[in-house]
């Protein structure tokens, strides 16, 4: 059985007064940053490092959601998904509502900003990422059903009783709902992963880089779901984009997860 979706999908508005409108894709953003703090606020990683409530709030929405995610995340979607228009056109990068965010860009964008904030405050920062890696399922998972809410990143084509057919969608034919699915491994399962990995004895630094192994993972895998970019494609032996960028996280998080926990047995 094929799944329709209404026409709520072509213009998913929770409120609509005039041109102003709050979508329920921005609405998934502010959740995330409120449950985001409050898994931070009381957390024994933001206690051990003495930062107050004031300070953990900054830190989520002007250091992580504002400088991170959404500056990184729009300049690495520029970047690594439309870097031939942006040259040909710069002032594209303020163009929001062309393209969208890349996570890739975001995370390089929450590790710069972090490390500021690091500075700034004199903590440790490998400290600080691991708690944050803790925290990152729960916005990821919630942005991808914004993304399913706005019928957006859609899955590919398929033939199986689950296949979701999109308003948004210009052919009109069953896809999988690969946005469910990245709630799915990239929010849930992950964020037990992560916190599973964090309540053992593990060196500093080692959660954090567990994010990138697992989202890594997750991510090459369901891009093989997923509906690849209309102006890119697949690029080198048949691979996404997405899963090209996830190779090179993976292999990072590895090799910082064995320097780490020797770093951590040489000191002990």
């Amino acid at each position: 059985m094929m799944i329709d979706l209404p026409d709520f999908f072509n213009n998913p508005s929770l409120i609509s007064f005039g041109a102003f409108k709050i979508q329920y894709y921005s609405l998934t953003w502010i959740i995330s940053a409120l449950l985001i703090y409050f898994f931070l606020k009381n957390h024994r990683i933001i206690r051990d490092l003495g930062l107050n409530q004031k300070i953990v709030s900054d830190m989520v929405i002007i250091y992580g959601l504002f400088f991170g995610a959404m500056i990184g995340g729009r300049l690495g979607y520029m970047f690594f998904y439309d870097l031939q228009r942006w040259i040909e056109d710069p002032f594209r990068l303020f163009f929001l509502w062309q393209g969208g965010l890349s996570f890739h860009g975001g995370l390089i964008g929450v590790i710069v900003s972090l490390y500021v904030f690091s500075i700034k405050q004199k903590i440790s920062f490998l400290a600080l990422m691991d708690s944050i890696a803790l925290a990152m399922p729960i916005g990821l998972g919630l942005v991808r059903i914004g993304n399913f809410l706005n019928g957006e990143l859609f899955g590919r084509p398929t033939n199986g009783e689950w296949g979701f057919i999109f308003p948004t969608d210009p052919l009109g034919i069953p896809r999988h709902p690969s946005q469910l699915y990245e709630c799915f491994l990239e929010g849930i399962i992950l964020f037990f992963v992560l916190n599973y990995i964090a309540r053992q004895n593990v060196a500093k630094g080692v959660t954090a880089s567990a994010l990138l192994i697992f989202y890594g993972l997750f991510r090459f895998i369901i891009e093989f779901f997923r509906q690849p970019d209309i102006h890119i494609g697949l690029i080198a032996f048949d691979l996404s984009m997405g899963q090209i960028l996830s190779l090179p996280m993976m292999i990072i998080g590895l090799v910082l997860v064995v320097v780490f926990q020797r770093n951590n047995a040489t000191i002990s």
